[in-house]
């Protein structure tokens, strides 16, 4: 069991208030055309998403989803992991535009600032402390320090992170308006990119030398 700050019933009014906030706004994803279409991921169909499972091969247990409830390994460079509820690993998502993610944090880890180029994002701190902040196309940085019961929301597309400031672990929840929001973790695409972004451009753009550039590729096997 974690050891929490807050009664487990209000833990779980964050958790549905979490869920619930993304329904009456207008999802990332087009608007479902029927009740569902649980994704056929071994289809060789190519569209925008997946096509859908026949309705007579589907079942019960394509509607519910166990996977958030291990903590995950962050025994990583960031100390941090992100286990995704989303179309790929829950296919009953498909066309609902909504997605889940669990991310633990080892003490000091962060989850790296990224963003998410279809999506909008809310959390809940669930154990810990968390310092949560992101930046405007204005550059202009907005950051707090959440604890247990406390969310955040990230507008779509803007770079954003989490960072355990507490004394342990740290455990949050965020959810997605689409069933698969992508991720673009901004250190490992500049600097562990395949083919590599050549050092001109990034020499260029951070204004330092070729050494400082290739001493932080050589952190993410570039």
């Amino acid at each position: 069991m974690f050891s929490l700050s807050s009664s487990p019933f209000q833990l779980l009014c964050c958790l549905i208030v979490l869920f619930i906030l993304p329904l009456p706004s207008r999802s990332a994803d087009p608007d479902p055309l029927q009740d569902f279409c649980v994704a056929d991921l071994n289809s060789s169909v190519s569209v925008n998403g997946f096509p859908c499972k026949p309705a007579e091969q589907v079942v019960s247990d394509d509607f519910f989803f166990d996977g958030l409830r291990k903590e995950g390994n962050t025994s990583n460079i960031f100390g941090a992991t992100v286990t995704s509820a989303n179309v790929f690993t829950f296919p009953g998502l498909n066309t609902l535009g909504l997605s889940t993610n669990r991310v633990d944090f080892a003490p000091g880890g962060i989850n790296p600032p990224h963003s998410h180029p279809r999506a909008s994002e809310t959390g809940v701190v669930i154990v810990g402390k968390l310092l949560v902040g992101f930046v405007t196309g204005d550059n202009v940085f907005h950051s707090k320090v959440l604890s247990p019961g406390e969310m955040f929301v990230i507008p779509r597309g803007l770079v954003h992170f989490q960072l355990n400031v507490g004394e342990g672990k740290a455990l949050a929840f965020t959810s997605f308006n689409s069933h698969f929001p992508g991720v673009v973790i901004s250190s490992t695409s500049l600097f562990g990119s395949t083919p590599s972004i050549p050092n001109a451009v990034l020499t260029k753009a951070f204004q330092v030398g070729d050494d400082v550039i290739n001493g932080i590729r050589s952190k993410f096997g570039s």
